[in-house]
């Protein structure tokens, strides 16, 4: 478990843990690195075993529980989210790679557009248009359709985007859009329509 050496004094001070154990013949250095993370607004200074990944990081030192340990592959989209507004399988990721990175979990996406705490508009479109049953894979669908909106307005196009897409200029996301940017993101219960009528609430 970890353990803060002290509340957090301010904006821009980081909140220390201690030290992940290594093992008592391993020289300081050796298998742990000291990282700095921003992690939905606030800064984390951890020392991480360099084969720790971003998933585990935030799940077992953060308590950030809401992403998910789907298929621990990259294959699921469970686990998503967005390092430096970018969507990422977290269970990819090194977090020793990670210094100084800005990342966004699900529990954070209401203060990246929600006014005063209230809800993401997709996280509060997801419950309007009962967009998961068993909501194993809701984090990462939620993260992966915040960083897909961002990516459309940028121009950035996908597999199904026409030819005749002006570069630079934002995608217009049709449903076979939407399906195709979010086809990352695995969802065992079927519940992909109310998914991509959620999306769309919040894009029109």
């Amino acid at each position: 478990m970890e353990s803060s050496e002290g509340p957090r004094s301010g904006p821009g001070t980081a909140v220390r843990y201690a030290p992940w154990p290594r093992p008592d013949d391993a020289p300081p250095g050796a298998t742990g690195s000291q990282v700095t993370l921003r992690v939905n607004g606030a800064d984390h200074a951890v020392e991480v075993d360099h084969r720790t990944t971003l998933l585990d990081l935030l799940r077992e030192r953060l308590a950030l529980t809401g992403s998910k340990k789907g298929c621990d592959h990259g294959q699921c989209g469970a686990c998503t989210v967005l390092v430096d507004g970018r969507r990422a399988n977290s269970c990819l990721l090194l977090a020793v790679a990670l210094d100084g990175c800005d990342v966004v979990t699900v529990e954070g996406l209401a203060d990246t557009e929600g006014a005063d705490g209230d809800l993401h508009p997709l996280q509060r479109a997801f419950l309007e248009r009962d967009a998961f049953q068993c909501g194993y894979c809701t984090p990462g669908q939620l993260c992966s359709a915040v960083g897909m909106l961002s990516e459309a307005r940028a121009g950035q196009p996908s597999a199904v985007t026409g030819a005749a897409q002006p570069p630079r200029r934002p995608v217009v996301l049709s449903d076979e859009e939407i399906r195709e940017r979010l086809s990352g993101n695995l969802c065992r219960c079927g519940a992909y329509p109310h998914i991509v009528d959620a999306v769309r609430d919040v894009i029109t």
